[in-house]
């Protein structure tokens, strides 16, 4: 299907308003026979005369040319709006920003992010959701969100990720656990009680792996799908658990209360930072928030307040 430009159709217009190819021509600096290329195909495609041709006297638009040219006018214009549109979201902070978080972290760390970020950036408006390892990694590819704070879990080449803290496995136990008197553990020891185990893709395989390294296979008595529920059935005792993330209250929704240990062995922390997909140029809103995170007055070390010292703030 053959079809006319929105430079063809800038061509058209100039010339009716010039009512000369020569002086259209000029004005836009190309060649005369661009400018009859331009009309031609115009009236191909519509089928319709656009101009008369007078002998060394220039054009006139006929009846149809005129509505036409009307309609391109406006068309022009809107076009002309969208790109000026377009370079403001390049240009300005405001817009939306979709974030992404995994979940175990996100209630402790976000919140005052976001605040802080909302003061400074009010015209922007804000969206974050909470996923696992593997849909933030999707969501991202897809398009779904432009930033993501997440665990280097098994980040892949195509995602870019700036790391802002390190955080060690520790166990957790019930308050009441014969273990709770300790504030440390060995996992020789741990793999005597049962286990409660996060059930996420990528996550249980991490936690697993910190036994399997050492030579040990904890039973695994328990799956939980949520942290709510995860911190719940170890207050009552259910069995042990390991967390990466510091807990401002080690307690559990119900008030069972909780008891972190230090593990004794050596185990893989994992790192928390901001991602998002490699080679994206960022929207200002995005690049702002990147910024702020990597900020770490700005941003607030609420992990640094937490824990016990679990945490270890990366500077990037």
């Amino acid at each position: 299907m053959r079809q006319f430009t929105l430079k063809q159709l800038r061509y058209f217009v100039v010339a009716g308003e010039m009512s000369s190819v020569t002086q259209a021509a000029r004005k836009l600096h190309v060649s005369q026979p661009s400018i009859s290329a331009a009309i031609q195909q115009i009236e191909e495609v519509t089928g319709l005369q656009l101009f008369v041709r007078h002998h060394a006297q220039g054009l006139s638009l006929t009846p149809s040319g005129k509505q036409l040219m009307q309609r391109a006018r406006q068309l022009l214009r809107d076009a002309e709006g969208l790109e000026k549109y377009a370079l403001s979201l390049g240009e300005e902070i405001g817009g939306e920003l979709r974030l992404v978080a995994f979940p175990t972290f996100a209630p402790v760390f976000l919140p005052q992010l976001l605040r802080r970020y909302a003061d400074r950036h009010p015209s922007v408006s804000l969206y974050c959701d909470e996923m696992n390892q593997v849909d933030i990694v999707r969501g991202l590819g897809q398009g779904d969100y432009e930033l993501a704070f997440t665990y280097d879990l098994q980040v892949p080449e195509e995602i870019d990720f700036t790391p802002l803290y390190r955080f060690p496995p520790y166990a957790v136990v019930a308050a009441d656990h014969p273990l709770s008197e300790r504030d440390s553990i060995g996992l020789a020891e741990l793999v005597a009680y049962p286990m409660v185990l996060l059930d996420w893709p990528l996550s249980r395989e991490y936690f697993l792996s910190i036994f399997t390294h050492h030579g040990f296979s904890p039973a695994v008595a328990h799956r939980a799908k949520s942290m709510d529920m995860l911190r719940g059935l170890v207050a009552n005792g259910f069995g042990f658990s390991l967390f990466n993330t510091p807990l401002a209250a080690f307690e559990a929704l119900d008030g069972g209360g909780l008891k972190p240990l230090r593990l004794e062995d050596d185990a893989p922390p994992l790192s928390m930072g901001i991602a998002c997909l490699r080679g994206l140029r960022l929207s200002p809103a995005a690049e702002a928030m990147h910024r702020l995170a990597r900020d770490s007055e700005a941003r607030g070390d609420v992990f640094e307040r937490l824990g016990g010292g679990l945490a270890q703030p990366i500077m990037p």
